[in-house]
């Protein structure tokens, strides 16, 4: 019997507002964690700072027992990729690089964002590695138009790893559609021929989120039953955002100015909801 393929939600311009809403608790929270995110900080201590805003704009977690995932944000730190559970034990260290991964729901629609951040001062290649990532991002980002192919969003992701350098691309992981979810049909690559898989339709939501790692691609999940880990110990960088695409445009919704400023750069004109 051939396999029919999942169903890709579409939502309305009342339900993309709600994922706003909850895209922009999602940015402010990174903000928050990020600037919390010193030399001596637990990686618990960018936990309670999610909470707090979480808390402050009545909104849910999303990952807090998710499958049983213990807390509201994973922070994976050096060659930690995802979903590493936050401790009270673990210090960030000078020269770090955390990825802070956070969601958040607004009135049953969600939001997911991922950055990485540097902990003082990194190395030069660590650096490079968290640019490329998030560059890639952008450009996968520039790609999730209406009228395009899915993979052509994981093409434009490949290409923009493969030009800024010599990067493993993590294939066991990837993007996803999102909205009365946090994942849903469909799955998304970060690698990939153009040109292939559903058609994009406005009132789909993606998160594209890539991960590369300055050596090996392989993997390797530790016994938490969580954390994924590169095999050769080589460090992972990971950036994430959620796009609505809309009839005259992308909207990223959990980009405080809607993805303009970047999306503009690469010639890409965001949505009018974006104003």
């Amino acid at each position: 019997m051939r396999r029919l393929p999942e169903r890709i939600e579409l939502k309305t311009r009342e339900q993309l507002a709600l994922m706003r809403r909850a895209g922009l608790v999602v940015a402010e929270a990174l903000a928050a964690m990020k600037a919390a995110a010193v030399p001596g900080a637990s990686t618990a201590d960018l936990d309670d700072v999610a909470r707090e805003v979480l808390a402050r704009h009545g909104a849910t977690s999303n990952f807090l027992n998710y499958h049983g995932y213990p807390a509201t944000v994973c922070t994976s730190v050096n060659d930690r990729i995802v979903h590493g559970i936050p401790s009270r034990d673990e210090r960030l260290r000078e020269g770090d690089l955390v990825s802070i991964d956070f969601g958040a729901i607004v009135e049953g629609w969600h939001g997911d964002s991922a950055i990485s951040v540097a902990v003082g001062e990194v190395a030069p290649e660590v650096a490079a590695l968290s640019a490329a990532c998030e560059a890639a991002m952008w450009d996968g980002l520039a790609a999730a138009h209406a009228g395009a192919r899915l993979t052509d969003i994981s093409h434009a992701v490949e290409t923009s790893i493969r030009r800024a350098g010599k990067y493993g691309i993590v294939a066991e992981y990837g993007g996803h559609g999102i909205g009365s979810a946090m994942h849903m049909a469909p799955h998304i690559l970060n690698y990939g021929r153009p040109g292939k898989g559903p058609k994009l339709e406005a009132g789909m939501a993606l998160a594209i989120e890539p991960m590369i790692t300055l050596g090996r691609r392989e993997t390797q999940e530790l016994d938490d039953g969580w954390t994924v880990t590169t095999v050769d110990g080589s460090w992972a960088a990971h950036w994430e955002h959620t796009v609505a695409i809309l009839d005259d445009g992308p909207w990223v919704l959990t980009a405080v100015d809607g993805g303009r400023d970047e999306l503009e750069r690469r010639g890409v004109a965001v949505s009018a909801a974006a104003a």
